[in-house]
């Protein structure tokens, strides 16, 4: 009696160790595959309890949430030819576990081969645009290209890529002296377009201007030469009228206005007395 009590317990023993060998457990974040003598087993387990067979099985647990892997800024080549530095991350998670340990083994395997794919892309469709469009116009459209493409080569290794982000995207320092002067020189271009086109304008402005005032003055002058010729056909018709009435009144009239242009201050004239001018004064 004395010697069973500790074999049962000792078994007792062996066979508790054995169940907690012969189980494991799957967290909620997690999935599992089970590998045997070196091999995976053709089986993802997903979160609950769940058996093995003891030293010869063991079990890789792999993340279900979605993973950030966030690459190291590289230069990329635009279309014209400026060497951009890209700083990206990309959001991916396992799909397929067993796919997953076959191709990359883990997840350090998984993002070196992520920075290959979202690298290769990134070099592909930023080469397609020019730097100005990347970094105002066509960013969203470029990068949700380069998730869709990467997700489709990433599906071999057991790996969806859900989304692929640029967080910054600065010219390479070589090249920012020769970007900077070249916005300026267009820049001083526009400047100098903006100024020619001005002076172009007030050209045309002042041109018009001047005929415009030519017009004016030459329709004042004529308007002012036929009010000038319609007075002195008036003033003509009236001399005339009065003539008529009483010529001898008129040219007494007529001879004393002349007498008093001609004669002023001090006037001296040497004339012969029978002269008409002074007929009126004798």
């Amino acid at each position: 009696m004395k010697i069973k009590g500790p074999i049962i317990a000792l078994a007792g023993l062996l066979l508790a160790v054995l169940i907690s060998l012969s189980l494991f457990t799957v967290d909620q974040t997690q999935q599992a595959i089970v590998i045997q003598l070196g091999k995976p087993r053709p089986e993802a387990y997903g979160p609950g309890l769940h058996l093995k067979i003891p030293f010869i099985q063991e079990v890789v647990y792999f993340e279900s949430r979605i993973l950030l892997y966030d690459a190291s800024p590289t230069e990329v080549l635009t279309r014209d030819k400026k060497n951009l530095v890209v700083d990206n991350f990309t959001k991916w998670r396992i799909d397929d576990p067993l796919v997953f340990y076959r191709s990359v083994r883990d997840e350090r395997g998984a993002q070196s081969r992520l920075d290959d794919i979202v690298y290769a892309q990134l070099r592909v469709e930023l080469g397609l645009h020019d730097l100005s469009d990347i970094v105002s116009t066509t960013r969203s459209a470029i990068m949700h290209e380069v998730t869709r493409i990467a997700e489709e080569r990433a599906k071999v290794y057991g790996i969806e890529v859900i989304d692929v982000r640029i967080k910054r995207a600065d010219l390479a320092e070589q090249n920012e002296k020769h970007v900077f002067e070249r916005m300026k020189a267009e820049r001083e271009r526009e400047a100098r377009q903006y100024r020619s086109e001005g002076e172009e304008e007030s050209k045309k402005i002042t041109t018009q201007a001047d005929m415009e005032r030519a017009v004016i003055l030459a329709e004042a002058y004529g308007q002012a030469e036929i009010l000038r010729g319609e007075g002195d056909a008036e003033a003509i018709r009236i001399y005339a009228d009065a003539y008529q009435q009483d010529p001898d009144f008129f040219s007494y009239f007529r001879s004393l206005e002349a007498y008093k242009k001609t004669m002023k201050d001090q006037t001296k004239l040497v004339i012969t007395p029978d002269v008409p001018f002074f007929r009126h004064l004798k």
